[in-house]
């Protein structure tokens, strides 16, 4: 009985930082955030069809300007008035072609309601000093800690090389 009671709790012991999770990539492969460990993460829940699609040039520039010390990675979501409606080969390929996107790119997710992404549960609800609860439209932003800890959440109208963001990096 107390094995099982163990091996229960290593199933179901939440995740403590952003490292204890493992996503999939745009391809579909397996990939553990742990290997960021050292540098902050700056997660941004995407969309193609949106009026911020455009922050996909920041983001790729703030990828390259400060890749010493963060790593941006995008999420795409088809949340919000159905503006990722693509395939995961389709956003790829916009991304690429419109935007020049080399940071890494997740497979398309929910970023809210009943099929949340374990990353976004556990993201929306982390105490931060700016705010917590469901994410209300397409490229919101995460900044992560070293240690994998969320340190500031951005609303959308938040600008990726705003000072806001590239102060705290």
């Amino acid at each position: 009985m107390k094995i099982l009671a163990v091996i229960l709790a290593l199933l179901f012991t939440a995740p403590s930082t952003v490292y204890d999770f493992k996503v999939k990539n745009i391809e579909g492969k397996d990939f553990k955030l742990s290997k960021y460990k050292g540098k902050k993460l700056l997660i941004v829940n995407t969309a193609s069809k949106c009026g911020y699609t455009k922050q996909y040039a920041d983001l790729q520039l703030l990828a390259d300007q400060y890749k010493d010390k963060v790593v941006v990675i995008g999420f795409p979501a088809n949340n919000f008035a159905g503006q990722e409606p693509g395939t995961n080969s389709e956003i790829q390929e916009f991304c690429k072609k419109n935007f020049g996107v080399t940071f890494p790119l997740s497979e398309k997710v929910s970023v809210k309601g009943l099929d949340i992404a374990p990353i976004f549960q556990y993201l929306t609800t982390q105490e931060n000093p700016d705010f917590t609860g469901e994410i209300k439209w397409n490229f919101e932003k995460f900044l992560i800690d070293e240690n994998g800890k969320l340190i500031h959440r951005y609303r959308s109208n938040v600008k990726p090389l705003s000072t806001e963001i590239t102060s705290q990096l």
